[in-house]
């Protein structure tokens, strides 16, 4: 190998130490990583920036803006406890996600999907008490998976398909015939892709308790010495009219307890988990305030008082605030009613923290003191407008508290499915061959069909921010520009692995070492493809392996559709490295990952899945027919 070749796997070496030993974040040490090759020359500048104009990157920027309009909107909440339900322990978490997720995954590309179900998992984590890093491997891995079981399910897959109707061609204008399909079937790799979905989630809820982490904040959420009491209303459409306090999800509520219900003059307290909830029931809430914050997205739910509808500003433009009034504040010592807070600030008290006291009170009733921190709902512009007034001691924005459009939610899901129907049928062959028997849907069929994942993500966000369901500033907030980075550079040193010839010449040696048979050579095709993934990205692996996996089976003379799955099994199989995989990548960071956790779940995993791809695919694509 070249001295470029060696310096490039030295480098590569050197980001894997670094994240496996250091706190250093990915996105940093990929970007270092790709800096040191663009300055000694091994990467052009064309080449380093290549991922920075990859499709796949960008589609994922825009699905988190599609991601953020579904959770704006409650969406994210509905699709949670439809998909995942309550489950009571963390193992039960982890079964209730894999399942469907990889079900989802089998007929959507598995990147877009991990990109919109991360806000879900995570507020679903916390709904559970569950720490992140439970649930958000699974999520990866799921997606993974499930990615497998159809053609359509990841793009390593299409590659694959292009790869061999490519060369099938070849093969017909060299030679006048071919063994090669003229391209693969929907389901030709279920046979293998199933079998190892199904073992690699119940391997995943196996292990789940022992060797996924389970890494909570140094600071617990409540050791918030803020606990505000606050009255929360049942609307007389909600639908937690007729359930029970358990069903409702009220019992449990991290850092928030219900304190009591006012029905009707009635004080409940002590409130049975068994108690039905009524139109109208005023419950009194105490917690910290970001127990507030999730519980005022829950449907159904408002604020009791009334100076929440009286603001000028639109409902999907506010936020919560927290202010601690001054003795100089000129509503101290007068109820805030009396005081007329709203008319003077334009901003709703919504609860009162006062050194831990439960305050008995309305919130109207309330005579405020100085020290007294109030949760205020009003525009963003509150904060800077109060921030240097000598009527609060401390104002505070609170990030990501914006309260959910649930009127929006049906159509923010609408417009999420949409998408998701639209690239399934792009990507199936037989919608195309519509035309030919409904001439009418001719025009509707090829604008779908000409859809790209990119092209349909850029529309369904376009949507979301033209109806309302997200605002321009939530879309630009949550966009996590450090994921992005990271998965850009990583298609740069995948590219430096290519250019230099490293992977070629590693890759080749290994598999000359298989010798002359067939299903040591299928074991050590799928060996080294595994290891290529890990280092550059799975399509770069899928690419630059087929043509030792062909050559492989013409040395041998066995058919080569075991060989072509192996590779589009391998090339999916990225568990055991955050870089091997880019859901991997997007779970990192919500998840607290270190590097050595996915050495621990996933170097086992793929060789799982190594085993019951070996094993199968000569069973189902025999060597000699």
């Amino acid at each position: 190998m070249s001295i470029s070749a060696w310096t490039t796997i030295g480098v590569i070496g050197a980001v894997f130490a670094a994240l496996a030993f250091t706190s250093i974040a990915p996105d940093i040490a990929l970007v270092g990583a790709l800096g040191f090759l663009l300055v000694t020359g091994i990467l052009s500048p064309g080449d380093a920036l290549v991922g920075f104009a990859n499709e796949g990157m960008i589609t994922v920027g825009v699905l988190f803006v599609i991601g953020a309009g579904v959770r704006e909107t409650g969406g994210v909440d509905i699709i949670a406890n439809r998909l995942f339900g309550r489950p009571k322990s963390a193992s039960g978490a982890v079964t209730r996600l894999m399942l469907p997720v990889a079900a989802l995954s089998a007929f959507m590309n598995n990147t877009p999907l991990v990109a919109m179900l991360i806000p879900a998992v995570n507020d679903w984590a916390r709904q559970l008490r569950i720490a992140a890093s439970k649930v958000m491997m699974p999520l990866s891995f799921a997606a993974i998976l499930g990615g497998t079981c159809t053609l359509i399910g990841t793009s390593t897959n299409l590659v694959v398909n292009g790869l061999v109707i490519s060369a099938a061609a070849n093969e017909e204008q060299a030679l006048g015939k071919t063994d090669l399909p003229h391209g693969l079937g929907m389901f030709d790799i279920t046979w293998v892709g199933l079998p190892s979905a199904l073992a690699g989630c119940a391997y995943v809820i196996f292990v789940s308790r022992w060797l996924l982490p389970d890494r909570r904040p140094a600071i617990s959420r409540h050791d918030d010495p803020r606990e505000y009491t606050v009255e929360m209303l049942v609307a007389p459409d909600s639908p937690l009219v007729g359930k029970t306090i358990e069903d409702a999800g009220l019992r449990h509520l991290e850092g928030v307890y219900l304190a009591e219900i006012d029905r009707a003059g009635t004080i409940m307290p002590a409130v049975s988990s068994l108690e039905r909830l009524r139109a109208n029931d005023r419950l009194v809430f105490v917690g910290i305030v970001d127990s507030v914050v999730e519980m005022r997205r829950i449907r159904g739910l408002v604020p009791a008082t009334d100076q929440v509808f009286k603001l000028v500003s639109p409902t999907g433009e506010r936020t919560l605030v927290e202010a601690v009034v001054s003795d100089t504040c000129p509503v101290a010592g007068r109820t805030i009613r009396d005081g007329r807070f709203r008319s003077i600030y334009n901003a709703a008290v919504i609860a009162v923290a006062r050194n831990g006291e439960r305050l008995r009170q309305k919130i109207g009733d309330i005579v405020l003191t100085p020290g007294d921190t109030l949760l205020l709902e009003c525009h963003p512009s509150f904060a800077e407008q109060q921030r240097n007034s000598r009527d609060f001691y401390l104002v505070s924005a609170i990030e990501n508290s914006n309260p959910p459009h649930h009127e929006r939610a049906a159509l923010a899901i609408g417009i999420l499915l949409c998408m998701v129907i639209a690239v399934t049928l792009a990507e199936t062959e037989w919608f195309a061959t519509i035309p030919s028997r409904v001439a009418a849907l001719g025009p509707v069929v090829r604008a779908i069909a000409s859809l790209s994942m990119l092209k349909a993500a850029v529309i369904a966000a376009a949507a979301m921010l033209v109806t309302g369901c997200v605002t321009i500033g939530s879309a630009r907030r949550s966009i996590d520009w450090s994921v992005l980075v990271a998965i850009a550079a990583s298609f740069g040193l995948g590219a430096a692995l290519e250019k230099t010839g490293a992977a070629k010449v590693i890759g080749s040696a290994i598999i000359d070492v298989s010798g002359g048979s067939p299903w040591y050579a299928l074991a050590m095709l799928y060996v080294v493809t595994v290891i290529v993934t890990e280092l550059i990205t799975n399509n770069a692996a899928a690419a630059l392996m087929f043509p030792f996996a062909l050559a492989t089976a013409r040395n041998l003379d066995a058919n080569p559709m075991s060989f072509i799955i192996v590779i589009m099994m391998a090339a999916s199989a990225g568990f055991a490295t955050p870089i091997g995989y880019q859901t991997n990548l997007m779970v990192y960071g919500p998840g607290g990952y270190r590097f050595s956790d996915y050495v621990k779940v996933g170097v086992p995993l793929d060789l799982l899945i190594g085993v019951i791809t070996v094993l199968i695919a000569p069973l189902v694509w025999p060597f000699h027919s």
